[in-house]
């Protein structure tokens, strides 16, 4: 089985969350920003450059890591096949630069045309964010964690 290595960023504005969705695939649940590493790139460089690939958004903020996990893939639509190890990180803005916004990942790892995104804040504590089926393939896994840390910086 193939692995790839992978980097995300659970970008945070108060206590919302940037995610997207795929207009063009609505089957697809809500995703963060990241993706594949690129050969001998750090974990924070590729969650670094993803971010801006798939967001447009060129921030100067520091990434925190936030939770590893590893997740196989058989067929899941876009995706590559193989064990897919990722890691996550946190990072915070204070003030969001819009409330939502369309990007298209130009380059995406599993080739094709360039793949539409609807990027958009949900807030941490909405039912849609506290239900896992709402995220695609283990995205919400560290949603309690990163709702820990938010609270924590929120007195």
């Amino acid at each position: 089985m193939r692995t790839y290595h992978k980097a995300y960023v659970y970008l945070t504005c108060g206590s919302r969350l940037l995610v997207f969705s795929q207009p063009d695939q609505p089957d697809v649940g809500l995703q963060v920003p990241g993706g594949t590493l690129d050969p001998g790139e750090s974990h924070l460089i590729g969650a670094k450059r993803e971010f801006l690939e798939e967001t447009g958004l060129d921030l100067d903020i520091a990434f925190h890591h936030l939770a590893d996990q590893e997740h196989v893939y058989d067929q899941a639509p876009g995706m590559l096949p193989g064990l897919h190890k990722r890691r996550h990180f946190h990072a915070a803005i204070d003030t969001a630069p819009a409330d939502e916004w369309e990007h298209y990942e130009m380059t995406p790892s599993a080739g094709g045309p360039p793949i539409r995104f609807r990027l958009f804040w949900l807030d941490l504590n909405s039912e849609e964010a506290r239900n896992p089926d709402s995220f695609f393939e283990g995205f919400a896994a560290p949603l309690d964690e990163l709702r820990a840390r938010v609270e924590g910086a929120n007195p």
